[in-house]
């Protein structure tokens, strides 16, 4: 790819995002406008905009190049990413949107009435939101490096600056529009490429992708440590799609319950569709690019092939249709985290510590989003590049283990007890933060270093056993409003109850 191309289609995108954001000016004027949009999102408009936050770089660029590496194993990941909505259809998004919350920590004082747990739940909201801001501003500064010459730290800041703008302008009104537009910019520059590529594959008559035969076979050695370490990303990616702050606080802007269901129908026919495109290019760079495997860049893939197929402009001009869809999964996956981190900070400044009554919410949001941002701007800048796609599930694993067991207990479950609820997220979040740093200190080798690189297999009944367990233990304290409680979150709207 020409890195004039490159560039042209990054000034696009940014320009797009930053015009498309300002619109959101027009309408945020109230806190309800810039917290959750006054809940009056559609479920078309909000399906749009959860899909285009969701698909971040490991989706764009990232399972490509797992297929391209390792084959049909990497499946799992957007099987579970996308199945996981299915679970948050089943059991979250209507009684979430219920609650009245504006974020996880609302939600978790809402119904254990408990500081202690809004408090250990802002903190998660902010250490997961940081594991997914910083390998994406990283990786902006890596493919803006890779496909026009520039310094890494352009592409970096670019990205940090037009998130703090968005979020800043209009709040969630502006970040809704910004990823709904950016979701389908993502697939259309995934799909027309890809029609070219494939016809193009087909004309030169090459041959079927040339790998080891179980690249073609899902678990196609069945090791223990293989079986293992594909169920704990399963259970990672199906339990940790519905406790990712960015990914929850975006139920809170449908008008109603029915509307957050509808929303996460279409979120499940959107990633559906998408997921099948990168799938295709990892094939396609077993035929035309498998030395990017051994050079350690298949990442690059989707953005390699056009040129490598296609001669002249026209394989120019698709690059630089991809690198848009890239740079917009980038933009897109960083407002959602920042919005989601904003919200929860931004309620603390204004109600707690020494800001306490001197700030508007609206303000305080503000301020929260330019410190939610500069802090993992900082590590991206100075840090080691972190992977994409290593760092997610971790966030996923993290997730899971915390926010799951609050999310489907607190909904379920009338005896969760505050006690039960902080310990639950305090040993949940240890067991799922600890295992990866051990791994990385001791790099432990064979299934102890399995156990621990991907640990959601038994981090996630760790979370629940404790909240389960010492709610048990502590039976006086479930809140005396419980059955109030309750019935808000499972009574539709349509019917006349008193819902406190």
């Amino acid at each position: 790819m020409s890195s004039g191309a490159a560039i042209t289609a990054i000034v696009i995108v940014a320009i797009a995002t930053v015009t498309i954001g300002a619109l959101g000016l027009r309408f945020s004027r109230t806190t309800s406008d810039f917290y959750v949009a006054s809940r009056t999102v559609t479920p078309a408009l909000n399906g749009s905009a959860i899909s285009g936050e969701y698909l971040s770089a490991a989706s764009f660029l990232g399972i490509a190049g797992l297929v391209l590496s390792f084959g049909a194993d990497m499946l799992w990941y957007p099987i579970g990413w996308t199945a996981g909505y299915l679970l948050l259809l089943v059991l979250v998004a209507a009684p979430l949107r219920r609650s009245g919350a504006y974020t996880i920590p609302d939600f978790a004082q809402v119904r254990v009435r408990s500081d202690g747990a809004r408090l250990a739940s802002t903190w998660l909201v902010v250490i997961v939101g940081w594991l997914y801001l910083m390998p994406q501003f990283q990786g902006a500064g890596l493919t803006v490096r890779a496909t026009t010459g520039a310094p890494s730290w352009v592409g970096t800041a670019l990205v940090a600056v037009i998130v703090v703008v968005n979020v800043v302008s209009g709040g969630m009104r502006s970040i809704t529009f910004v990823q709904a537009f950016q979701y389908w910019l993502k697939l259309t520059a995934m799909l027309v490429p890809l029609v070219f590529l494939l016809l193009a594959w087909h004309g030169d008559g090459r041959p079927a992708p040339v790998a080891p035969e179980h690249w073609f076979e899902p678990l196609g050695v069945a090791t223990s440590e293989n079986l293992y370490r594909t169920y704990s990303i399963i259970i990672a990616t199906f339990l940790g799609t519905m406790g990712l702050p960015h990914v929850v606080v975006r139920f809170y802007t449908n008008p109603d319950g029915r509307g957050a269901r509808r929303t996460t129908l279409i979120v499940l026919a959107l990633l559906g569709v998408f997921y099948l495109l990168p799938t295709m290019y990892g094939v396609l760079g077993r035929v035309y690019a498998p030395d990017l495997v051994g050079s350690g860049a298949a990442d690059t893939v989707v953005l390699e092939l056009p040129t490598r197929i296609l001669e002249g402009g026209a394989g120019d001009a698709l690059a630089a249709l991809l690198m848009s869809g890239a740079f917009a999964a980038f933009l897109s996956t960083s407002s959602g985290v920042t919005m989601a981190l904003a919200g929860v900070v931004g309620q603390g400044l204004a109600r707690r510590g020494p800001w306490r009554g001197r700030l508007a919410p609206v303000a305080a949001l503000r301020w929260a989003a330019l410190l939610c941002v500069t802090v993992p701007l900082v590590l991206a800048l100075l840090a080691q590049p972190i992977s994409v796609a290593n760092s997610v599930v971790f966030a996923f694993a993290l997730a899971a283990s915390t926010f799951c067991p609050l999310l489907v207990l607190g909904i379920w479950w009338r005896g969760l007890t505050a006690p039960g609820a902080i310990a639950g997220l305090v040993g949940g979040g240890l067991a799922a933060t600890l295992a990866p740093i051990l791994t990385l200190v001791a790099q432990p080798e064979g299934m102890t270093g399995t156990l621990l690189s991907q640990p959601a297999a038994w981090s996630v009944p760790i979370g629940f056993a404790l909240m389960i367990g010492v709610s048990l233990a502590t039976r006086s304290r479930v809140p005396a409003d419980v059955s109030r409680t309750m019935v808000r979150l499972h009574a539709p709207e349509r019917l006349p109850l008193d819902r406190g």
